[in-house]
């Protein structure tokens, strides 16, 4: 029975009972219910769960060599966040985080597009809890605006996935070609959850309002969902190599410049994503292991670094660079943890990072891709300015703030060293990582080349941090707000619609009542359309596409509505 549920349902549908119980039970319920879910890794591939609805088939469970690495990082992920939360005594975060990974989880293992659409929303609306558990007027109002956009994200999802349903009598969760109608609106579906550049602001804007374990979470599944979709459905598409190196690029100098660490972490997860979707754009089965490697690595490394500017947020009361400093007297497992988080995702040699980065710089190094190899190495070199050194640099060393405080909790701690020893496994043992991954490959990270490559690419990055620190260059820390492209929706469209609207309001009201009756009439055309034209059937007309997208936009309308308002 357990066998024909889609893996993370049953976590999904045991989060349920996560108020009910005791803190401590809780605890163990819920690392109960991922071992359960685990239980998927060992059927094998194929497809092990389809239904059928009005003579479609659903395809609710399946599994190949692409979803496995996905579905053993997600459970380990998971786990390592219920842990890491385990100090926080109230139920709605750990009904967020458990229900979160299960739908997430679930969405990996989906056949076909409507399926994955409702887990693809269902990540949306159980993850959006842990940034309104910021409990901060910043968090309520970036949670709003992180909803309206994952739901648009999934309206275009939906609308590409009715439009291949009306096409070709099937929604296969498959190669698509972009060339093609549906194939666009997927594309921009998984874009946005991806973060592409102009669609990233509510990376930035959410995640560091959310609470210091939400953030870990929220660091895990979303984008990186995107990034496996984009790999099952995408995967050669050229158009992607130059988004992906444009995601490397730009999201640097935001970093540099950013006071809140926790934001930086987040442009720094911008930066690394870049690498991901460069390697999927490329397609080669070298260049899909490196994206896949890329993925399972960034989880732990980022979520260690996310996790130990948690644990000063949760112990220093804020995670703003020009407010710490000093804290490793105080903290000091909290600051090794951070360190090899940092010395990870700066891609060093027996670290994690470092074997999975390689495969994507040996297959772009492969196709001749000149100018995106020095792109992503200039990429790599900011990576350990900002993540590498200034993280722990700011928060552990630099200025003494003056700050005395206790280390973190023991869970903390404990997620923080499993995953650091994770990080230091995978980068001793390639070889062991190598094979999980969905190609099979015979690579050695560890020639002369790469090693020493790599480590003159760090040393004159780091020698030129100490330079711009030491000669008083290096951007200061100060209390600002760094702008990003969440500025267009969040300050510009409302500065410019409210005051319009409310002079239509106040100046025309006949015109407002004319709208509504408008607005009416379209409801109606729309059901009597559905009803009468019966547009789920196979032998719907091409007219009725026109019909769905329209009725999408005003569904987005409403959304925009709703945030303005």
């Amino acid at each position: 029975m357990i066998s024909s549920l889609p893996p993370g349902f049953i976590m999904v549908l045991g989060a349920l009972l996560v108020p009910f119980l005791p803190h401590i039970i809780r605890q163990v319920y819920m690392m109960i219910l991922i071992l359960i879910s685990s239980y998927s890794l060992t059927l094998g591939f194929g497809i092990h769960s389809i239904i059928n609805i009005m003579d479609y088939e659903f395809i609710l469970f399946q599994s190949d060599a692409l979803t496995l690495p996905f579905a053993i990082i997600f459970h380990i992920a998971a786990a390592l966040n219920v842990i890491y939360g385990a100090h926080e005594k109230h139920w709605k975060q750990h009904v967020s985080i458990i229900s979160y990974s299960g739908a997430a989880i679930a969405a990996i293992h989906a056949g076909d597009l409507l399926t994955l659409f409702v887990w693809w929303e269902a990540t949306a609306f159980t993850s959006v809890f842990l940034i309104l558990a910021g409990n901060s007027t910043r968090s309520y109002k970036s949670a709003v605006r992180y909803i309206i956009i994952q739901v648009i994200s999934g309206m275009f999802l939906l609308a590409g996935a009715v439009i291949l349903l009306l096409n070709d009598g099937n929604v296969l969760l498959t190669k698509f070609d972009i060339n093609t109608l549906h194939g666009q609106l997927i594309f921009i579906a998984f874009g946005i959850k991806a973060a592409f550049p102009l669609l990233n602001g509510w990376l930035q804007d959410a995640y560091p309002e959310a609470s210091e374990i939400g953030t870990v979470a929220l660091s895990t599944f979303t984008t990186k969902l995107a990034i496996f979709c984009f790999a099952k459905c995408f995967a050669g598409t050229e158009i992607l190599i130059a988004i992906g190196a444009i995601m490397t690029f730009y999201p640097i100098f935001f970093a540099v410049i950013e006071n809140d660490l926790r934001r930086v972490l987040t442009y720094s997860l911008n930066n690394q994503l870049g690498f991901m979707i460069v390697a999927i754009g490329i397609g080669t089965e070298l260049a899909i292991n490196g994206a896949v490697a890329h993925a399972f690595a960034h989880i732990l490394y980022k979520g260690l670094l996310f996790m130990g500017m948690g644990a000063v947020l949760y112990r220093a009361g804020t995670c703003k660079a020009s407010e710490l400093g000093g804290l490793y007297k105080y903290m000091p497992i909290t600051a090794v943890c951070t360190i090899i988080g940092a010395i990870s995702i700066s891609a060093f040699p027996l670290f994690s990072g470092f074997v999975a980065k390689s495969l994507i710089m040996s297959a772009l190094g492969k196709e001749g891709l000149v100018l995106v190899y020095f792109m992503l190495l200039f990429a790599s070199a900011g990576v350990l300015h900002h993540s590498g050194i200034k993280i722990p640099f700011f928060a552990f060393f630099a200025h003494e703030s003056g700050i005395k405080t206790k280390e973190a909790p023991k869970n903390m701690i404990v997620a923080m060293i499993i995953a650091s020893a994770l990080c230091i496994m995978i980068g001793i043992f390639p070889t062991m990582f190598y094979q999980i991954l969905p190609y099979e490959i015979i690579y050695e990270p560890y020639d002369f080349s790469h090693v020493v490559g790599q480590l003159q690419l760090l040393t004159f990055a780091a020698f030129a941090f100490i330079c711009l620190w030491h000669f008083k260059i290096y951007p200061p820390e100060l209390n600002s707000t760094v702008l990003n492209s969440d500025w267009i929706y969040r300050k510009m469209l409302p500065g410019v619609l409210l005051p319009l609207l409310k002079l239509i309001n106040k100046g025309n009201q006949k015109l407002e009542n004319k709208i509504n009756s408008t607005f009416s009439k379209f409801k109606l055309f729309f059901y009597n359309y559905m009803l009468n034209n019966k547009v789920f059937d196979r032998d719907a007309g091409p007219d009725t596409l026109i019909v769905i997208q329209i009725f999408t936009v005003f569904l987005v309308i409403i959304l925009s509505q709703v945030y303005f308002f």
